[in-house]
């Protein structure tokens, strides 16, 4: 009689630490990220969730790709969490709004844009007054007017002195993919774009290498996870716990470029292999990514300086509010 109460009352024991295992489980907080395109250069937030790095910290993350601009409106609705992009874009949605979205870690710390013309264009020479020639009259695939593509090139033409609203035509469709297509089918003479865009315009035979890369000019923080300041206030335990995944998917794209090979084949298994790992070699030799998820202050100023000077936003910005470390800060003190 005492053995059968000893095994019930183990069989009591296990079944109350299911139950507790259930529970935790169904603690597992759903959240969704939004991106403006799907982009080899995000790859630290795929790792982040192929890895597992989100489901340790207890969260359920659904990456959803929201182009046209839609990937920053969707925070400002409420219907995705965060966002994945430019700090300058949250700052030309912030304007006015009372509850700002503001960047907590940074994830492509380049200017991940480059410029390619169809094969039928050769530039010669790199000297500003060289791409000033070679641009001039063309037409180029620039990408949404307000999105980064599109403001960096209106930055560089007006940098080596020609108006982007004169002196060439602008195609600006929303769909950053419809740029190979637009290069192939005759209808633009260059455009902008990343990868797998510039892999997948090479082996079209849409254009050759890019003739001109943005990430050039150095620390620029371009796509870094931005979320609401309610959401901060109200929820930082949340932020945390994506700032630590996120932190951690950023090291294994750092460091362990054969684990990061393996995610990415996962999220482009229709490209092949060659196109990948020339994406990656781009992506390493052009040291896009961040290394400790900082965005720093200069790395803030040099897209708001694209946006002030090509006239798309003037009205400044505050670092203080629209970058918040604290929780980068945490997690690399703990």
């Amino acid at each position: 009689m005492k053995k059968m109460k000893w095994v019930l009352s183990v069989l009591l024991m296990a079944a109350l630490v299911l139950s507790g295992c259930g529970t935790q489980q169904s603690k597992t907080k759903k959240i969704v990220i939004a991106e403006p395109v799907h982009l080899i250069a995000y790859l630290p937030l795929y790792v982040a969730d192929d890895e597992g790095y989100f489901k340790d910290e207890g969260l359920d993350v659904n990456v959803i790709t929201a182009t046209g601009g839609a990937h920053v409106t969707s925070v400002v609705s409420g219907d995705a969490w965060g966002v994945i992009g430019g700090p300058d874009s949250n700052q030309i949605a912030n304007n006015k709004s009372k509850d700002p979205i503001t960047s907590v870690v940074n994830v492509v710390n380049r200017a991940n844009v480059y410029l390619m013309a169809n094969k039928k264009q050769k530039l010669t020479g790199n000297s500003n007054k060289d791409l000033a020639e070679f641009m001039k009259g063309k037409t180029i695939a620039a990408g949404r007017y307000g999105g980064s593509p599109n403001l960096l090139t209106r930055y560089l033409l007006l940098k080596v002195g020609l108006d982007p609203n004169k002196d060439v035509k602008l195609d600006e469709p929303a769909d950053a993919a419809a740029v190979v297509s637009l290069v192939s089918q005759g209808k633009a003479d260059m455009a902008n774009g990343a990868e797998p865009q510039i892999n997948e315009g090479i082996k079209k035979g849409a254009w050759g290498e890019p003739f001109y890369g943005f990430p050039s000019l150095g620390d620029y923080a371009y796509s870094v996870i931005s979320v609401k300041a309610s959401t901060i206030k109200n929820d930082p335990k949340t932020v945390q716990k994506v700032v630590n995944a996120m932190l951690k998917g950023l090291k294994v794209v750092n460091e362990n470029k054969a684990e990061a090979y393996k995610v990415l084949k996962k999220e482009f298994p229709t490209t092949p292999d060659a196109s990948l790992h020339a994406a990656m070699d781009r992506a390493y030799k052009d040291n896009l990514w961040s290394k400790d998820g900082y965005i720093t202050k200069a790395s803030v100023a040099k897209p708001m300086d694209v946006l002030k000077k090509t006239g798309i936003y003037t009205k400044g910005y505050k670092y203080s509010k629209l970058v918040d470390m604290e929780f980068v800060n945490k997690a690399h003190n703990k």
